[in-house]
């Protein structure tokens, strides 16, 4: 791919205001970036005149813009998983009292939520539409590790990048992987969050690539072992008819 500086520092800009509680002064957004200060101010000025970014005035400082939105939505809307999805996430999370959550994974770099669902126990998982994570990481990591065709030698160099709070060695996390590849579901109970279980499944395309994951998440303590299996197979089996719909949807 013939790299392209401007798009790929304007990406750069946009994806560390977004991760940026408070809007960012020109010189710390130039500085966390690496970029030329007149090189990055140039781009910005762009930005804030297609409306993804928008500067305060006086102060200077920058911020995402409500731009964003309309881009964000575009893609959500075009995208039937998120309306197939939610009566699923939405009956899942009352009846156990859990957070669910439909994210579309986007190759080994990132999965995205595109869906989610709250219940009325007092935990609740911090995320929102739109929130990014590590497409390794936790339980739908080992999905993505378990039915992708990347190399064991490219899997474990991205493996040793992941932030756990109780992380598992290389030779444990392969073998969590192997299993999932015959049971078609996993578990991560404390590695991930520390007394939190995260159940995933997996979502198939046509062809029998994996592409979404149906994800339930809560306080380990009050999910015990035979629960999540329990959990996982029915998310299974829902996970199983959403590959369907989508395929006959498309």
């Amino acid at each position: 791919m013939r790299p392209v500086p401007a798009v790929s520092r304007a990406i750069a800009i946009l994806r560390l205001l977004g991760h940026s509680p408070t809007a960012m002064p020109l010189k710390s957004i130039a500085n966390e970036l690496d970029m030329v200060t007149s090189t990055c101010l140039h781009i910005l000025r762009v930005l804030v005149d297609e409306g993804l970014v928008k500067v305060e005035a006086g102060a200077k400082h920058y911020s995402l813009s409500v731009g964003m939105l309309a881009l964000a939505r575009s893609v959500i809307e075009r995208s039937p998983f998120p309306q197939l999805a939610q009566p699923i996430l939405d009956r899942i999370a009352n009846t156990w009292g859990l957070t669910t959550i439909g994210v579309e994974v986007t190759g080994l770099e990132h999965m995205v939520v595109l869906a989610l669902a709250r219940s009325q126990a007092p935990f609740s998982l911090h995320v929102d539409v739109g929130s990014r994570f590590p497409a390794l990481i936790s339980a739908t990591g080992r999905l993505v590790a378990a039915f992708s065709e990347v190399s064991e030698k490219e899997l474990e160099r991205r493996f040793k990048a992941l932030r756990w709070d109780q992380p598992p060695d290389i030779e444990t996390w392969r073998s969590e992987v192997q299993a999932v590849r015959r049971k078609g579901f996993s578990i991560d109970r404390n590695t991930y969050i520390n007394g939190i279980v995260v159940i995933a499944v997996p979502v198939f395309d046509m062809s029998g690539r994996m592409t979404h994951s149906l994800v339930a998440t809560g306080v380990a303590d009050r999910l015990s072992s035979p629960q999540s299996q329990v959990l996982a197979k029915e998310l299974q089996s829902e996970a199983q008819a959403l590959s369907k719909l989508l395929a006959t949807s498309r």
